[in-house]
Parts: structure tokens; C-alpha cells; sequence
């Protein structure tokens, strides 16, 4: 009794924090959190959609303003790189140029992010993914945090367009 009591209330709790009906409520307590399977699909998901939208092939139609965007579009630039190697800047220019006529914006937004990193005029992919705060993480796509780690490890290369 005491359990179905305590579940009843976290419930009536999460109808307060969230206007839901019980029946809602309920039942998204009853499902769980997603699984990390979820939520990688839904992230990769979200990442393909964006690549698609953004690019033709591997040219950039433009640079998106909002940060959430732009970050998953130099995420897909950052994948024309091999981590591990040093690129003089001349070379990182050339890679960028294919991709947009704008290369310089993409070079400083690509080392603003932390996904390159710098040293007088030698670029090379970032060794360990940027430390981000809570408001950042937020701000940036969540395939940052799954597939950054695994291609800076050198565990993957371009981004999968196919839908599994």
C-alpha cells in the first residue's frame, strides 16, 4: 500500500512541475528516462536532418546564425579532417574553401568551439573534446557530446547520413 501511495505521489508531483493530466504523468513515469540507445539514435538523427538541410554534397549553402545549428554544421566540417595530423594553415584554408567560400569564419567558429585547436600557423583536430558548462551543453547539439569523443579518439570518421 505504502508503495502505490508513494508512486501516487510523485505522480500528483509531476502534474504540478509539468501541467500534465494524471494519465500523462503516469505514464512518463512509468516509461523512464530514454535509453541511451534512444537517445543516440535521436541525436543522429537530429544531426543527419541538419546536414541535410544545410549542405549540398559537402558544399555549404550558408552559415547558420542560430549557435545549435552552426555547431552541428562545423561538427560535419570538423569530419574533413583526421585527428592526429597537423595542418598548416594554408592547408586548413584550402579543406575550408572547398566546403564554403567563406573559410576564415569557419576556421575562427572551428577554433572557437574548441574543435581545432592552434599553435602560431599549425591547426590540428582537438585532442580531448571541450570541457562545456551545463548552459552550454544545452545551447550545443547533443551529437557534440556522443560523436565528438569517439572522432577525436579516431574511432569514427564522417558523420553516417544513411537513416539506420
Amino acid at each position: 500500500m505504502t508503495r502505490d501511495k508513494d508512486f501516487k505521489a510523485l505522480v500528483r508531483s509531476r502534474m504540478r512541475r509539468h501541467n500534465e493530466s494524471y494519465t500523462t504523468a503516469r505514464a512518463a513515469l512509468l516509461v523512464g528516462p530514454p535509453s541511451e540507445d534512444r537517445r543516440w539514435r535521436a541525436a543522429r538523427r537530429e544531426q543527419q536532418l541538419i546536414v541535410a538541410r544545410w549542405f549540398d554534397d559537402d558544399q555549404l549553402r550558408a552559415l547558420p546564425a542560430r549557435r545549435k545549428i552552426r555547431a552541428a554544421v562545423l561538427l560535419e566540417v570538423l569530419s574533413h579532417f583526421v585527428p592526429g595530423s597537423d595542418y598548416p594553415e594554408s592547408q586548413v584554408s584550402r579543406r575550408l574553401r572547398r566546403i564554403h567560400p567563406d573559410f576564415a569564419c569557419l576556421r575562427r567558429e572551428l577554433v572557437g568551439l574548441g574543435y581545432l585547436e592552434r599553435s602560431a600557423s599549425v591547426y590540428w583536430v582537438c585532442r580531448t573534446p571541450p570541457v562545456r558548462t551545463e548552459l552550454e551543453r544545452r545551447e550545443l547539439p547533443a551529437w557534440e557530446a556522443i560523436w565528438l569523443p569517439a572522432f577525436v579518439a579516431g574511432g569514427t570518421d564522417r558523420i553516417d547520413r544513411e537513416a539506420s
